[in-house]
């Protein structure tokens, strides 16, 4: 039993620290993102984080979208966000990595034939 619950406060200590070791995303991010005719596109990402769970908005060209299945560990950031294109829902995934005010960022959509895109977000000041 003494085991059992040593076991359990350190568990308890590494998952505070864990939360307290999180990075501050919170607020708004530009990007520049690479667009499929070579062009990039401006998306606006707003973050609000409550201990590992990720919510937010992307805004770009298209309007406003919800972040879903957000989540933060440490340095490490996903997310997913679903964007109708012409009658089609597309799920566009994201993993980055945070650091101060610049994130980077790899894009990669769900069942599509395209290469993951990279770019780097930026804290709007």
């Amino acid at each position: 039993m003494k085991k059992r619950i040593a076991f359990l406060s350190v568990y308890f200590v590494l998952a505070a620290l864990t939360l307290a070791w999180a990075a501050d995303v919170n607020g708004k991010w530009t990007a520049q993102v690479p667009g499929r005719d070579g062009q990039t596109r401006e998306l606006t990402f707003t973050f609000k984080a409550e201990g590992e769970k990720l919510t937010g908005t992307m805004s770009g060209q298209r309007g406003d979208s919800e972040i879903t299945d957000g989540k933060i560990s440490g340095d490490q950031i996903s997310f997913t966000v679903k964007i109708n294109l012409q009658g089609n829902e597309r799920k566009f995934l994201y993993k980055g990595t945070v650091s101060g005010d610049e994130m980077k960022v790899t894009r990669t959509v769900e069942g599509g034939n395209q290469p993951p895109q990279e770019f780097t977000a930026k804290r709007a000041k």
